[in-house]
């Protein structure tokens, strides 16, 4: 009770895998030597392998909203047609992209917690054939809410259309098969399910991508997307890159191989659907029941009570620090995240932090029956006989 070890249990940044943090030590290396060019190349082809693409993967010194930005900024022209899939925060940040750059957006809108169907994707298209590209969120981390991104894809891919996909806490907690379902520009960071600290983002962009860029007439200096692809293919970036955190990356790139993808999608999967079973268990009612994502778990906060009470009573009693809402949301629910360096140790105590501040509070619960719940899924999934 008197010693608190600070927990970082927020959907981003997330933990850091401690092999990634003591590589960062390493750092006093010139970027423009053979030593530097073998961690990038390293990085971008374990990238490749993490994300199963073949297609060029591009790392820029940005969060991943910069790399947003050089999806629009590179492969789209002034006025172009562009439908945007919002429903939430970060759609509402392509949103915000687009209309800087000016391009012409076909908004589609759903109320925060739910989700852009693919079929209004579709009939958008079908109404606006002369639409260069389509803009969504693969998880959508202010709601828990995950899109459907195989139905979209094949949607868009049926048209000339480009599906650039916000895939920064999608990737590592959903299936994104970029080739096979026709995903042409995927976006991920650092900070989320790589388990190391903010300060870069990745770009995986197509060929029928790649096409739109020649004739993109928007400007772009820094974030040059080509530039920066023929500096990849040569093991370097086209400015001074952040030389510590590819250290870290090419570390937890080869964690992430070394367990498999597809293992590290699962593990946040399994948390998932353990953290809404507490949360049942509880008495609490889940954000976005109908289509909720593995990156993190919204959870409404009990009716008569702020969500930040939540949040502060974790930093207060246990050290640790979630996440409230966002914008609008805020102090309505809060969120649990599983992407990354989380497992079921960390979940259990969550949840049991979670139990005592309920009670604490005024909402009645029987403390041990939200683990009991995340136990009874990790049992079945060890299998073990409860």
């Amino acid at each position: 009770m008197h010693i608190k070890k600070q927990r970082l249990l927020t959907p981003g940044p997330t933990p850091l895998y401690p092999p990634a943090l003591h590589a960062m030590m390493a750092s006093d290396m010139h970027h423009r030597t053979e030593d530097f060019r073998k961690v990038y190349s390293s990085c971008v082809a374990g990238l490749k392998e993490v994300l199963g693409t073949s297609y060029d993967t591009i790392p820029l010194v940005a969060s991943g909203s910069g790399a947003m930005e050089a999806s629009i900024s590179n492969l789209f022209s002034k006025g172009d047609k562009a439908i945007v899939c919002v429903a939430g925060k970060f759609g509402e940040r392509w949103e915000g992209i687009a209309k800087a750059y000016a391009l012409n957006s076909v908004v589609l809108r759903e109320e925060y917690g739910g989700t852009v169907a693919a079929s209004r994707v579709a009939e958008a298209l079908a109404a606006n054939p002369d639409a260069k590209g389509v803009f969504i969120q693969a998880s959508e981390t202010s709601t828990g809410a995950m899109h459907d991104i195989e139905a979209v894809a094949r949607a868009v891919a049926a048209t000339d259309a480009i599906l650039v996909v916000d895939g920064i806490t999608g990737i590592g907690t959903q299936p994104l098969k970029i080739e096979e379902w026709g995903i042409d520009v995927l976006i991920g960071g650092s900070q989320k399910a790589f388990m190391i600290p903010p300060g870069l983002a990745f770009v995986t962009v197509s060929p029928k991508a790649w096409k739109r860029a020649e004739t993109s007439d928007l400007p772009k200096y820094y974030f040059n997307l080509k530039k920066e692809a023929k500096s990849a293919a040569a093991g370097e970036s086209s400015w001074t890159p952040a030389t510590s955190l590819m250290l870290a990356l090419n570390e937890a790139l080869n964690f992430i191989k070394s367990i498999g993808p597809d293992k590290l999608i699962e593990n946040a999967q399994l948390l998932a659907k353990a953290a809404r079973a507490a949360a049942a268990e509880l008495g609490l009612e889940l954000f976005s029941p109908g289509s909720p994502g593995s990156a993190v778990t919204a959870i409404k906060a009990p009716a008569g009570m702020d969500s930040g009470v939540i949040v502060k009573g974790f930093k207060q009693r246990f050290g640790a620090i979630i996440a409230n809402g966002q914008g609008t949301m805020k102090g309505q629910i809060f969120r649990v995240a599983h992407l990354g360096y989380f497992d079921f140790a960390d979940l259990f105590a969550v949840i049991a932090g979670l139990e005592l501040i309920l009670v604490a509070n005024g909402h009645p619960v029987k403390l041990g029956a939200g683990v009991t719940a995340v136990q009874r899924v990790y049992a079945e999934a060890a299998g073990i006989g409860v």
